[in-house]
């Protein structure tokens, strides 16, 4: 049985992008299916991804925000 202390990664799960993300430095959102659910997070990626737009989550960069590329 997991721990309450431990989370389950974000790496490798689908996400639809709910902000576009303008690429480089400058985040959007996505929300990742997790957890029987779906949470937001703030996304960077290296090239601009329009809303609505699935993608998949390749970094967790911590405090919420995720690396992610087009699907």
């Amino acid at each position: 049985m997991a721990s309450h202390t431990e989370r389950e990664s974000v790496v490798g799960k689908s996400a639809h992008v709910s902000v576009a993300i303008p690429g480089g430095a400058k985040a959007g959102e996505v929300v990742v299916r997790i957890r029987g659910g779906s949470e937001a997070y703030i996304a960077y990626s290296d090239e601009q991804i329009d809303a609505g737009a699935e993608v998949v989550v390749i970094a967790d960069l911590g405090a919420r925000s995720v690396s992610v590329t087009p699907l």
